[in-house]
């Protein structure tokens, strides 16, 4: 049985989330240089601290890794170990506050997200292969608008938790 395509707006719209939920799952598909599971779900960790040192963002902690992604501190520090001790991220005293500790990539982590990044092109590319190319565009913009909305989003809600 095939599944049936959203018809009206609302359908279109209620079946977004969904999606959403599937393409990090889907984004496993056998293409050149697959990543393996464990390494995926360490590319969340090494995508926070990447995203931090390109955009000059300050310096990040495990508390920062945990708050990025909603998760418990506890749960951070374990994700953050496993990073640390696969070779992807290194522990550093803090150049604003000596009793800190913040994380770097290190040149491991580097290759590791360089790979990964190669990697989701190369699943882009696979999945809308038959595509037109105005299609293909089209995604990938409203996908980046998409994400730059979200932080916007994140950012201002962040602003307004500080005031109140």
């Amino acid at each position: 049985m095939t599944k049936r395509e959203p018809e009206t707006a609302e359908e279109l719209l209620n079946a977004v989330g969904p999606a959403f939920g599937k393409l990090r799952r889907s984004s496993l598909l056998e293409v050149e240089d697959p990543i393996s599971e464990k390494d995926l779900s360490r590319t969340l960790v090494l995508r926070i601290v990447l995203d931090a040192e390109q955009e000059d963002t300050g310096e990040i902690t495990v508390g920062a890794v945990g708050r990025h992604l909603g998760v418990d501190p506890s749960v951070a520090s374990r994700m953050v170990s496993d990073c640390i001790s696969a070779g992807y991220l290194v522990r550093a005293a803090s150049q604003q506050d000596g009793r800190r500790t913040v994380l770097h990539l290190s040149p491991e982590g580097r290759e590791l997200m360089a790979r990964f990044g190669r990697h989701q092109r190369a699943a882009y590319d696979f999945i809308t292969a038959d595509w037109t190319e105005h299609e293909r565009l089209e995604l990938a913009r409203l996908m980046i608008k998409y994400v730059a909305s979200q932080d916007s989003l994140a950012r201002r809600a962040k602003g307004q938790g500080a005031r109140s």
